[in-house]
């Protein structure tokens, strides 16, 4: 009797040990990726906009930038986005965004509480394309 329960013991740690060991797989950089950046993002505590080196950010005054999974939204972006939109990965390690208007987005630095990221716009097209926007190498830094 005291083997058949040892052996019963043994059977059950073997099973209990596979199961929480096997199954589950690894996250993808993309989804620890949209971990951090899925929320609300603004200029506050130290965020900026330049533009080829020069700061911009006056001309942004309460810029903010929301993702979620697919949809992006913006406040005070100017000609920069879109008030809404769609965004996907453009790479499987999650160092590029790509918009809904053609723009590419490199991502410098993403944490749980800082967003940098970097794009180029040659000033054409604007919002919609009703207007001119500011042509030049983007450097936006927005914190949560």
């Amino acid at each position: 009797m005291k083997r058949i329960k040892y052996i019963y013991s043994v059977v059950l740690i073997i099973s209990l040990l596979g199961l929480s060991c096997g199954g589950d797989e690894d996250p993808t950089a993309q989804e620890l990726a949209f971990e951090k950046l899925s929320g609300s993002w603004n200029l506050g505590n130290g965020g900026s906009i330049m533009i080829d080196g020069q700061d911009a950010s006056a001309n942004f005054a309460g810029f903010s930038f929301s993702f979620t999974d697919g949809t992006y939204s913006t406040s005070n972006a100017g000609d920069m986005f879109r008030a809404t939109g769609t965004w996907t990965w453009a790479d499987e390690e999650a160092q590029r965004i790509s918009v809904d208007d053609g723009k590419s987005i490199t991502i410098v630095t993403l944490t749980e509480q800082q967003f940098v990221f970097t794009f180029t716009s040659d000033g054409t097209g604007g919002v919609a394309n009703t207007g001119e926007g500011i042509a030049g190498n983007y450097t936006i830094t927005v914190n949560k």
